[in-house]
């Protein structure tokens, strides 16, 4: 046995070598598409950030909280909204809870423009899907810092290497649900819509992806609250947003800063997660 053991040890797999040469090649080979990449994804987060901290504090609290009652989720959840945004100006966080949901919408667009088509594949293709499932599960489980080593690597300190790992650690959620939704498509619906002759852009578009809706927002609700969840690695990386105090709380083990900033993430998860909701439904 301790031969064996010996044996085992000693052939160790090259894991992290053979990683090592994988991304040395891609900065090597492949560093105009990252750049492209980066350029892309950084003008998409400034043109966001600049939206959300163009109306002054009070007008976009007041157009968020008419959001949510437009939205049909009633006036305590408007009101809530209200006092929420309004509990962030006053702690003095407004400016890095605007750059925070920069990233978040930022980081939700990526995930959702990649995880509907993916999910809708897979779920076309459930011999893909099998073979995909470890690739996800696999981004899923992976530690959320390792992502932060290639994502320094290939776009350096800042925004884009927080979002890019954000997106890759969310990005598993609007593909699983996505998927389930277009699989779990009653079958006498599609069975009914292709003996009237549907075709297959017309059941998917007309069957599935209006029974697969509830699913699909479902994966954006936790597209945004696993993105937010990530703003305090993302602020590791050098990304802007309320990642930054939570840092530097820690580094200084300064509590009050530490709680005032983390009760604000809270706040901002809440204020997302009810205009996210389902639409409360009138009696």
């Amino acid at each position: 046995m301790e031969r064996l053991t010996a044996i085992l040890t000693e052939s160790k797999l090259p894991v992290g070598r053979t990683a090592r040469q994988i991304f040395d090649w891609l900065k090597l080979h492949a560093e105009p598409v990252f750049a492209a990449i980066a350029g892309g994804l950084g003008v998409l987060v400034d043109a966001i950030h600049a939206m959300l901290v163009f109306p002054h504090p009070l007008l976009f609290t007041a157009a968020a909280a008419a959001l949510a009652l437009a939205m049909r989720r009633g006036a305590v959840v408007a009101g809530g909204v209200a006092a929420g945004f309004l509990f962030i100006l006053n702690q003095g966080y407004w400016k890095p809870t605007m750059e925070s949901l920069s990233l978040v919408l930022a980081a939700g667009i990526v995930c959702m423009a990649l995880g509907v088509p993916t999910g809708i594949a897979l779920a076309h293709r459930p011999r893909l899907y099998r073979l995909v499932r470890p690739l996800l599960d696999l981004m899923q489980t992976l530690p959320s810092f390792v992502y932060l080593i290639p994502a320094i690597v290939f776009f350096g300190i800042g925004t884009v290497p927080g979002l890019i790992a954000t997106v890759i650690f969310v990005l598993p959620a609007p593909v699983r649900l996505t998927r389930l939704g277009i699989a779990s498509t009653p079958l006498p619906l599609v069975e009914a819509a292709r003996a009237f002759g549907a075709t297959p852009r017309q059941l998917l578009w007309k069957v599935e992806l209006p029974s697969a809706w509830p699913q699909i927002m479902a994966g954006l609700n936790q597209t945004i609250m696993l993105s937010l969840s990530m703003v305090v690695i993302a602020a590791l990386v050098g990304a802007a947003g309320l990642g930054v105090p939570v840092v530097r709380a820690l580094n200084s083990v300064n509590t009050a800063l530490g709680f005032e900033s983390g009760i604000v993430i809270v706040v901002v998860a809440i204020i997302l997660d009810r205009l996210l909701a389902a639409p409360r439904k009138e009696k």
